[in-house]
């Protein structure tokens, strides 16, 4: 499963039913990765209850012990969490696996975006999962790389027009059964009003949309890196609080064609941090 992704806030117990022993004040869990390269200390955030509570769920059921980074690219991200990586062979194709359910998406953004260190969950794409559901089991880290304001600008006009187009495309299929009785009667003039109307109500619609990056997004991208070409897209759910330097390295790892180390690199096992 690649990477190809509005979020709702619940407040939930978490999974092991010992929240007040785990938690922050805010909701936040801390998680500890000992990785075969060293550990990596995560933090996931209190306001995607549904990605904490499944992750935790996950850890303690041991779901992530054995399992390795099968999906590493440089300056972009590493990823892992496919259960049948574990003990798999040399050169085997892996990342199609995942746990039996499916994450509600929980896209909170501008509040977290994908900065250098943001944790989110991989999911399948549009074409087959519009509602942007994540993996209920693999997840990457965001290494990424630094952007000028020219390239920023780029993509947050390009992030505009592509929302724009989301929001035309769902008035498209709400309208489909006119749309497809129009054509049947060969009512081209109708058609080409209810684009016009479409259209409009887009627009409409979009007409109060904020900057895409706000300054402090800028800065992190411009000083510190990530993929802000994802942002909107996948559900990020927490960030790396230390061990960097280890998800560094595991970036730097050689790879064969499908992008999966070498040499095995694993999450020997895992643990909530009390």
């Amino acid at each position: 499963m690649a990477i190809v992704g509005v979020g709702f806030f619940v407040t939930t117990a978490c999974a092991t039913g010992k929240t007040s022993e785990i938690m922050e004040n805010n909701g936040d869990v801390k998680v500890r990765l000992h990785t075969s390269e060293g550990d990596i200390t995560l933090l996931l955030y209190g306001d995607t209850p549904r990605h904490r509570d499944n992750f935790i769920k996950r850890v303690e059921a041991g779901d992530y012990d054995g399992v390795l980074f099968h999906r590493v690219i440089s300056d972009f991200m590493i990823q892992t969490g496919d259960p049948t990586s574990k003990n798999a062979p040399k050169g085997k194709a892996l990342g199609a696996g995942d746990a039996a359910e499916m994450i509600d998406a929980e896209i909170l953004f501008p509040t977290h975006y994908h900065h250098r260190g943001a944790i989110a969950a991989a999911r399948t794409g549009d074409n087959v999962n519009p509602e942007r559901r994540s993996s209920g089991s693999q997840f990457y880290i965001v290494t990424g790389t630094k952007f000028s304001d020219g390239q920023l600008d780029q993509m947050e006009h390009k992030a505009a027009m592509t929302h724009k187009q989301d929001v035309f495309n769902k008035l498209v299929a709400e309208n489909r059964d006119s749309i497809m009785a129009m054509r049947r009667n060969r009512d081209q003039a109708g058609l080409n009003a209810l684009q016009e109307k479409l259209v409009a109500q887009t627009e409409e619609l979009t007409k109060d949309d904020t900057t895409f990056y706000t300054p402090e997004m800028r800065e992190a991208y411009k000083t510190i890196g990530g993929t802000p070409h994802l942002d909107g897209q996948y559900t990020v759910y927490g960030r790396v609080i230390d061990g960097m330097d280890v998800v560094e390295k595991i970036e730097k790892a050689e790879t064969d064609g499908r992008d999966r180390p070498l040499e095995d690199i694993k999450i020997i096992s895992a643990e909530v941090v009390k």
